[in-house]
């Protein structure tokens, strides 16, 4: 431990680990053990957990323009309708 609270891991365990300076890492305590894992591994898990749910065939990013533009026409639509009236009656 260093001043501040800092951890601080020698060059040697740095390198097994294959740490960084500079890397963000997940922290957490696991059966009153510390574990650290790089931040970027935490997201490759996460997204080769959930590519095992998403068809190959299937564009995630297009789904979500799609559903941003049809929530965009939805709103417009329901402007227009609120407007309806003349403003000065």
């Amino acid at each position: 431990m260093h001043s501040g609270g800092r951890l601080v891991a020698s060059s040697h365990i740095r390198k097994a680990l294959h740490f960084n300076i500079g890397d963000q890492l997940l922290l957490r305590v696991e059966d009153g053990e510390l574990r650290a894992i790089p931040r970027m591994e935490v997201i490759r898990r996460a997204q080769q957990l959930i590519a095992q749910y998403i068809p190959v065939s299937v564009s995630l990013v297009d789904e979500l323009i799609a559903d941003r533009r049809a929530e965009a026409a939805r709103e417009d639509s329901e402007f227009h309708i609120s407007r309806g009236g003349p403003l000065f009656g």
